[in-house]
């Protein structure tokens, strides 16, 4: 028994209820696909317009969280015994940061962004600032705000697992808070609404490289750029991604995550070099600096959230802190997986401002070189963006030699960062599901990473034309009950600091 336990290796409450909740969604959203569209809708409208003051609240208290981790007592903790030391190095440890975190939404929204605010001016900016303020305002929904979430609920669980032995879950970070209960129903319960974020946030990014690979076929070699097709995509990269995740963290996540960040590097150094370099180069102090204004006033602006500036503040600021929270448990538990040994500061600021500062230079090079473009070029690149979001970045290669090349290479980026996503996401499901196992077996790996894959399929083809909004509806939802989980794991932090500086005053 204890052997086939071992084999098994599943946490039954969290594995079913999840598997089985699951599997009845997917269900209903196939069979009733313009009820499901209309729910999604509904769902949108009534979760933005009600509780968008609770996740901007939430945004700012992690912030101010993370920054008093940094400079307390605390910050020279090491995630681990004393003499623990990290497993991986610099190097492996940022690229696999990048690749779970958020590398399909800089590829799909790196262009495409900017380029929207610039003919919609945002929420709070007048039609002739647009230009000035279109890309520190992209910056805003970037960079600090979310890696601020991640680091917390990877510290959490990387504190609560490698230094008080606790399972590699986000059931321990409520141990100060539940005792032995987050062994029972109210453990469970947050592992569950954990394994949903996780679904329905990588569904989202799923969902936009599968449209955004699409488009990128059909710009170069013609082929459909359909619902189809995406579920084409959606099947075929779930498969690879699936093969990736058996292969473990060492091997098949660690060697993908660097082979697409050289591969992204490549493209970011490409449109450098061919690109209006100067001008790239005389707006990165700008937009820092803009950058820097937008979150000392915008993060506050909670007045944005009603009134004339409602929809778009709902649409795009709620979307990605929505976004960003649902996805929490899922960066969260793989950071904190390859984070171990490390101490509280040198995590914090390392999964904060490594990938900030790269989402800065990539945005400062693909955003800049399509406003360049459209305010100093040929123009006409806001319309294909107003038409198309997913085709935003094959439009601006397109002004470019060797456009079919670099145009293939884009979409092998968004690919491999899909994969790396999946895989990745797959992996901390599994963690979820079994109760905490390091390293769970295979069939689950595969059955959660083939989960993944439908979900954001069945999610595509539920949303139809206003695919998108059905994206958005759902990670929204998902990540609602999960902001209250994310304060109170705060709170739990906090509380198990304190006593363990109290024990060794």
């Amino acid at each position: 028994m204890l052997e086939l336990r071992k084999k098994i290796a599943i946490n039954p409450p969290v594995f079913f209820v999840s598997a089985g909740l699951l599997v009845l969604f997917l269900t209903l959203s196939v069979a009733l696909p313009d009820r499901a569209t209309r729910v999604f809708s509904q769902m949108l409208d009534w979760v933005t317009s009600t509780f968008g003051w609770l996740y901007v609240a939430t945004i700012v208290i992690c912030i101010a969280a993370a920054a008093w981790l940094v400079f307390s007592r605390h910050g020279k903790l090491r995630l681990g015994k004393d003499e623990d030391r990290p497993e991986f190095g610099y190097v492996a440890w940022f690229a696999m940061l990048f690749s779970a975190g958020m590398g399909i939404g800089l590829v799909f929204f790196g262009v495409a962004e900017p380029l929207y605010h610039l003919a919609s001016p945002p929420a709070g900016v007048g039609p002739g600032e647009s230009a000035n303020r279109a890309l520190p305002v992209t910056l805003f929904h970037w960079g600090i705000h979310a890696w601020s979430i991640y680091a917390l609920m990877a510290l959490g669980i990387a504190y609560f697992a490698y230094r008080k032995g606790l399972p590699l879950a986000i059931r321990s970070c409520f141990y100060p808070l539940l005792g032995q209960r987050i062994y029972r129903w109210p453990g469970h319960l947050i592992d569950i609404l954990a394994v949903f974020g996780t679904l329905f946030g990588l569904a989202t990014s799923l969902g936009l490289g599968a449209t955004q690979v699409s488009a990128g076929l059909h710009h170069v070699l013609a082929t459909p750029h359909t619902l189809n097709m995406q579920l084409i995509l959606i099947g075929g990269i779930t498969l690879i991604a699936t093969f990736s995740l058996v292969s473990g963290v060492q091997r098949g996540i660690r060697r993908l995550s660097e082979l697409n960040m050289v591969l992204a590097t490549l493209l970011l150094l490409f449109v450098f070099a061919v690109g209006p370099t100067m001008y790239i180069l005389t707006q990165l102090p700008v937009d820092l600096v803009g950058y820097a204004k937008e979150c000392a006033v915008r993060s506050f602006r909670f007045d944005l959230l009603w009134g004339e500036g409602a929809e778009w503040s709902r649409g795009w600021t709620l979307f990605y802190w929505g976004w960003w929270i649902a996805w929490a448990p899922f960066v969260g538990m793989f950071v904190a997986r390859v984070s171990k040994g490390r101490t509280i500061r040198e995590f914090i600021l390392g999964v904060m401002l490594v990938p900030t500062a790269v989402t800065l230079i990539w945005f400062g090079v693909f955003g800049n070189t399509a406003l360049h473009l459209e305010l100093a070029g040929p123009g006409g690149l806001t319309n294909a963006v107003n038409q198309d979001l997913s085709t935003a970045i094959y439009v601006v290669l397109q002004n470019f030699p060797l456009s079919r090349f670099t145009s293939l290479l884009a979409a092998l980026v968004v690919a491999v960062f899909f994969i790396t996503s999946s895989d990745s996401a797959s992996f901390v499901v599994d963690i979820l599901t079994s109760g905490g196992h390091p390293n769970p077996p295979i069939w689950q790996r595969v059955f959660w990473a083939c989960a993944e894959g439908a979900c954001a399929a069945v999610l595509l083809y539920a949303g139809g034309k206003t695919a998108l909004k059905g994206l958005q509806a759902m990670v929204i939802s998902i990540s609602l009950p999960f902001c209250l989980v994310l304060l109170a794991l705060l709170v739990s932090l906090f509380l198990a600091l304190c006593q363990e500086k109290g024990r060794e005053d």
